[in-house]
């Protein structure tokens, strides 16, 4: 009989506690220093208007804007052209993106590829088209996503 009653004792606490430990929380990748900054650079340029061959934030086309945040943020030198940058660093899978890398796509009758810098939650930030301004869109979006063709990896 004393049997029982520890043995329905330990089935209660196992229940008891087994069913109000704490749960596993997730937490978002640490970002490096160089990141950081990287990312906060891009971040302070949205809204900056688009201007053909445009390098400063009086206007940027978009490899002027990769080059500019990069150099301002981690006294990186990259290549002028979109074409060049979109060969720098190291390749790297879509599913290994980090915040700081650089993404391009190639747009239909353009033959250098567009590129933009990636910001986290499937985000990038870029200088559009003319017309258009420094923004944020999703690589997820139909638009950019039928069009995506790599990422690298500069720091």
């Amino acid at each position: 009989m004393q049997w029982r009653k520890f043995f329905c004792l330990g089935i209660f606490a196992f229940f008891l506690f087994g069913c109000t430990a704490t749960p596993a929380v997730y937490k978002k990748p640490h970002l490096s220093s160089y990141q950081n900054t990287i990312v906060q650079t891009a971040l302070s340029l949205l809204g900056t208007p688009y201007r053909y061959g445009g390098t400063t934030p009086k206007g940027f086309d978009c490899s002027g804007f990769v080059k500019y945040v990069y150099n301002q943020s981690v006294d990186l030198k990259l290549p002028r052209l979109a074409k060049h940058q979109s060969r720098t660093g190291k390749s790297i899978s879509l599913r290994h993106l980090r915040p700081a890398d650089i993404v391009y796509f190639k747009i239909k009758g353009q033959k250098s590829p567009h590129v933009g810098i990636f910001i986290g939650n499937g985000k990038f930030i870029h200088a559009p088209s003319s017309g258009g301004k420094v923004n944020i869109q999703s690589l997820g979006s139909k638009y950019w996503s039928q069009r995506y063709r790599g990422a690298r990896r500069l720091i």
